[in-house]
Formats: C-alpha cells, structure tokens, sequence
C-alpha cells in the first residue's frame, strides 16, 4: 500500500509540474518585451483608426468551435486617447455592441474602459503586437460570468491584425477567440 501511495504522490507532483511548465511557456507567458524588435511596429492611434471589418471564431474549453461572428468596427483619436466602437454580429443572429475608450501612454502603456468591464483594463504595445488584459462581465443572456481576458494582437502588415484573445474563470481556459482585423480603406 505505501508502495501504490508513493506512486500516486509521485504522478500528482508530475502533473502539478507538467502544468505549472506548460503555463509558463505557453499563452500567458508572453510579455511585449518579446515583439519589441519585430516590424512593422504598431501604433493604435493608427492601426486601429477609421473603419475595420472583423472575422472570428470563439473555442470552448474543448477546442471545438463555439460561435463564429463579424463585426464592424470604427475607430477615432484624438492625440493619445480614442474611442473604438464594435458591432458584433453572431452567428446564432445575436447583436453585441462595446465601445473602448483607450488611452496610450507616452512609454506605449495603454489604458481601456467599456461599460462591460469590472474594472478597467491594462496593456502595452511593443514592436509588432499589443497585450491588453481586463476582466469582462459576460451579459446575462450569456450567463453574466465574470471572466479574466488577455488579448494578443499581432500587426501583420499596415491592414492586418490577428487577435487571440484567451477567456479564463478561477485561472481556468474556458474559452478562446481567434479573429482578423483588417482596416478598410475609406
């Protein structure tokens, strides 16, 4: 019997370890410090200005996809603070409407506010790509869960931007989301 208890303390310390080596290599190990040499450089006050159309996917915890969506997006500066508006357009035919209010520090720090979130959010911009993380409050139709977000986006050209964004409740994935930006001309 010690024998089976030794070997079953000896597997939970592997997992434990397992985890805590795939978290820090993986998605929230990221810092922006790691895409600051890479071209071309992002500025939001221009990457995301103007009209921009959005295609996405959001994957439950599982990996399957969940909900599929557009949207059309609209931003606006003045100097150092702007206001993004999104019109989310879901593929079950639901709506969803948000507006950021951003604000980029001198340093590429970046504060965000919108009415869906518990708090206000933080990131920075670096080389090629932005961190943002905030907590959302889900609405209740969605089942009003408040949930920890960090967004990734990656400038791929002068249009183009993919987000990855990860959705996580007690430290827990429980979904993910994977859309392209792309601004459009006016």
């Amino acid at each position: 019997m010690t024998t089976l208890l030794s070997i079953l303390t000896g597997m939970a310390v592997m997992l434990v370890l397992m985890a805590v080596a795939r978290h820090m290599r993986g998605f929230r190990a990221q810092k922006p410090s790691d895409y600051a040499a890479l071209e071309p450089r992002i500025d939001i006050r221009r990457h995301l200005s103007g009209p921009i159309r959005c295609e996405g996917v959001i994957y439950g915890p599982m990996g399957r996809v969940t909900s599929r969506f557009t949207a059309d997006m609209h931003g606006r500066w003045d100097g150092n603070r702007g206001i993004l508006s999104e019109h989310f357009i879901y593929d079950s035919g639901t709506r969803q409407d948000r507006e950021w209010h951003l604000t980029l520090g001198n340093d590429g720090a970046i504060r965000a506010d919108a009415d869906d979130l518990a708090g206000t959010g933080h990131g920075q911009q670096a080389g090629a790509a932005v961190c943002l993380n905030y907590t959302l409050r889900l609405p209740e139709t969605a089942g009003g869960y408040v949930l920890q977000v960090t967004d990734w986006m990656y400038l791929i050209d002068e249009t183009t931007i993919i987000n990855r964004s990860q959705f996580r409740k007690f430290g827990i994935k429980v979904a993910e989301l994977v859309a392209t930006m792309r601004r459009i001309d006016a």
